[in-house]
């Protein structure tokens, strides 16, 4: 029997447990797919925990908003795909009852896109969330251009990570924030034009050093809170910040400083769109092919019996940032 992930309360890891189920026919538009792999997510800690911004109804939800697989099967109606296509799932927005942690799952074909050529099963599974979320917020929301200077928090995360090779691939200057000093050389070598280390240096006197005084013309807070206040004091007059996370929990002040643009972005505004996501699609097939697009994903792997272990590796921070991603075989 195909196994699943549920979990009928919130808490820690160990609230979930790997059942068997069997499969669930797909109905009108819709397409069965045979989970290969599936990276663990921020998001998916905070449906477990009771922390999600959204209701997660219980018991027996499921998580897991990334994966790959092939198509194993087309409900009626479904054109564009055929049975053993390669395919990654693009928005699992329901995922509390349709998630990627299993052995297959149904979802509508329109979730789904062709697997770009050259990518392994495990960078597959771990590529959609991160840079559909950087490209969403940086070229279809704040419209980045060649030769903008980007500031990017959390750059050390797959979202940052993501955002600084968009950027070079489109010939922007991804300036890199990070808490530690210690980080600088491998945020250089992962992308970053300038890194700016935030136990060391001013923040506004870093990046006006950085633009030769004129400031950052986009800012992508994936952080929020107080620290805000920093970075639109760092941002040119009229540039663009777009906050796209929530790793700071405590209150973000009102916005003060020169006068911006401002756009919280949730990457599902883009994702369930399928115009857009058919330039998502092209962006990164075409980055991929490049070389310029490559997720980092760590060494070590987990398989869907060992999925507790992996939500306890995401905790403890052992991942230093890069994906992690578990495996159905």
């Amino acid at each position: 029997m195909p196994r699943v992930v549920v979990f009928d309360e919130f808490g820690g890891p160990e609230v979930m447990q790997v059942v068997e189920e069997p499969v669930v026919e797909p109905a009108a538009d819709e397409v069965r797919v045979r989970i290969e792999a599936f990276a663990v997510n921020p998001l998916d800690q905070m449906m477990r925990s009771g922390t999600s911004p959204a209701p997660i109804p219980l018991p027996h939800a499921r998580l897991g908003v990334e994966g790959t697989g092939v198509v194993d099967a087309l409900g009626p109606g479904t054109t564009g795909l055929k049975i053993g296509d390669p395919v990654i799932l693009t928005a699992v927005p329901d995922a509390s009852a349709r998630g990627s942690y299993a052995d297959y799952t149904t979802v509508p074909a329109s979730q789904v896109v062709a697997r770009p050529a050259g990518l392994g099963i495990t960078e597959a599974a771990a590529i959609w969330v991160a840079y559909s979320t950087a490209y969403g917020a940086l070229v279809e929301k704040a419209r980045m251009q060649p030769g903008d200077h980007v500031l990017i928090t959390a750059a050390s995360g797959g979202v940052g990570r993501a955002a600084m090779q968009i950027a070079n691939q489109i010939g922007a200057v991804p300036i890199a924030v990070t808490r530690h000093a210690a980080r600088k050389d491998e945020l250089l070598a992962a992308g970053a034009a300038a890194v700016v280390a935030t136990d060391h240096a001013d923040i506004v006197e870093a990046v006006g050093h950085h633009t030769s005084g004129t400031g950052a013309d986009i800012v992508l807070d994936l952080v929020m809170g107080p620290g805000q206040q920093d970075l639109l004091k760092a941002a040119r007059p009229g540039g663009t910040l777009v906050a796209a996370g929530f790793l700071d929990p405590r209150p973000t002040s009102f916005p003060a400083g020169p006068p911006l643009t401002i756009f919280s972005y949730r990457s599902f505004e883009h994702t369930l769109d399928a115009v857009v996501v058919k330039r998502m699609a092209a962006f990164l097939n075409a980055g991929v092919h490049l070389g310029a697009l490559r997720p980092a994903v760590d060494d070590k792997m987990f398989s869907l019996d060992d999925v507790v272990e992996a939500h306890r590796h995401l905790e403890k921070g052992l991942h230093a940032g890069k994906k992690i991603v578990v495996t159905t075989s």
